[in-house]
């Protein structure tokens, strides 16, 4: 009796089906990391603070001298933000610093998020873990970036509409969670491109679907940016839905050329299937052996 080692009866699962416990574990496992990844991250940005606080802190000191001084008796080449209770230093040393490690980690917890949802693909599909942590980081850079610019034009706008009599002395507490928040939402909003993307390579949202709803598409880029921009002035939407719309349209144009790649795939493939109906091309008669040399003659096996 012939013995099967024990490495040939291993069952592999090629196509990462997981129970839900199994699933629940995994995510657990994903959160742990993640948050062992940020909080590295952190560290680096309480180390990383006065550099970090320092950036927050330019569209504030863009702001025209007359509206950003006063209460602080401050000179034109100054520019300082104020705290009121004993505590909002620290809290607000703590929250820089776990929101700017968040940052700076994000590839390496984001690829967590895409290692979580990639046993749900197909083979073909995984391939694109690079691909997508790259791009997502990129896009939320870009839209931070977009952000920044358009703080300062932001805060020119709401604090000029006060009037030429009263003068700026705001809270940094305050400031920089207004700061913080337009940074995360035009980073988040960004992401709509890459989402799209994703959606149409799994064949959840087709090319026909999108061009259906593409107008509505576009209002929805435009009631979104009205609602999400802390500011509400007309400015800063405009600065988030554009750059939205022109994303929106360019992940619309590649779902149509990715689904006509794949349409032409799956035609070809066609192709080379015969019908049921029709009989394969054999011919009957076969084509004669010719004889061996003398040198290579079959003998007889004893």
């Amino acid at each position: 009796m012939v013995r099967i080692p024990l490495r040939s009866r291993r069952v592999t699962n090629p196509e990462g089906r997981m129970s839900v416990l199994d699933h629940l574990r995994e995510l657990r496992r994903r959160l742990i990391v993640m948050f062992l990844i940020i909080g590295a991250g952190a560290i680096l940005g309480w180390v990383l603070y006065d550099h970090i606080i320092d950036i927050l802190k330019e569209p504030y000191c863009s702001i025209d001298y007359h509206h950003r001084l006063g209460a602080l008796n401050q000179s034109k080449d100054q520019c300082k933000l104020l705290f009121r209770a004993p505590l909002d230093g620290f809290v607000l040393r703590l929250k820089v610093s776990f929101i700017g490690g968040a940052v700076l980690t994000a590839p390496l917890w984001l690829y967590q998020i895409w290692g979580f949802v990639t046993p749900g693909l197909r083979r073909n599909e995984r391939r694109w873990t690079v691909a997508f942590v790259i791009s997502s980081t990129l896009l939320f850079a870009a839209g931070m970036a977009l952000a920044y610019v358009t703080l300062s034009k932001s805060l020119q706008v709401l604090v000029g509409s006060a009037g030429s009599g009263v003068q700026a002395a705001l809270d940094v507490t305050q400031y920089i969670s207004f700061v913080i928040l337009m940074l995360v939402i035009f980073g988040a909003s960004f992401e709509l491109p890459l989402l799209i993307v994703m959606l149409n390579i799994v064949r959840v949202l087709p090319y026909k679907l999108l061009k259906r709803g593409q107008r509505l598409g576009i209002f929805a880029i435009f009631v979104f940016a009205a609602m999400a921009t802390p500011s509400t002035d007309p400015f800063t939407m405009l600065g988030m839905a554009l750059p939205m719309c022109l994303l929106f349209e360019g992940s619309v144009l590649w779902a149509f050329l990715w689904d006509r790649r794949r349409d032409r795939k799956k035609a070809a493939a066609k192709a080379d299937e015969l019908p049921d109906d029709v009989a394969s091309e054999i011919d009957p008669l076969p084509e004669r052996i010719e004889a061996a040399s003398e040198s290579s003659q079959w003998t007889d096996l004893p």
